[in-house]
């Protein structure tokens, strides 16, 4: 299983939108620049953050993104599943219906198992991943080249 691009992008979208909490609107153009986000995908992917109450979506010529909460308030599975849809691993955990042997499966136990470490894990806020950003980047001697993540 691997995140998809859209999932990618997202995440890396709400990072640098979290780390510039002191501009009220981020244009489009500066998050796409910096995060290496294709304009046109990254619109795709703002409408999905959008939906799920994450940012808002600023119209007009100096209009762009802005965060509806916190960085402390937004989790890393929250953006995740803005774009990608909740995480479940297996059919049977979205659909206990579509496999008869979903009650007694010793495999049905170990999936559901995955799936709540997994979701447990990515519950961190993104004001903890933005901290852990800035150490590495201050133990790597200061400013990283122009991305602010390679999530």
């Amino acid at each position: 299983m691997m995140l998809t691009k859209a999932g990618e992008y997202a995440v890396r979208c709400m990072l640098f939108l979290a780390g510039e909490r002191e501009r009220d609107v981020v244009l489009k153009k500066d998050v796409s620049e910096a995060m290496k986000i294709p304009g046109s995908f990254l619109a795709k992917i703002a409408q999905n953050l959008a939906k799920a109450g994450l940012i808002q979506i600023v119209q007009g010529p100096r209009g762009g993104y802005r965060m509806l909460k916190s960085a402390e308030e937004v989790t890393l599975l929250e953006v995740i599943e803005a774009v990608e849809g909740e995480i479940f691993l297996n059919e049977c955990l979205f659909r206990p219906d579509s496999c008869h042997r979903s009650l007694f499966c010793g495999v049905h136990q170990v999936w559901e198992k995955a799936r709540e470490g997994l979701r447990e894990t990515l519950s961190v806020p993104l004001s903890d991943l933005l901290c852990m950003e800035n150490s590495r980047r201050s133990l790597d001697g200061g400013e990283d080249s122009g991305s602010q993540s390679d999530s």
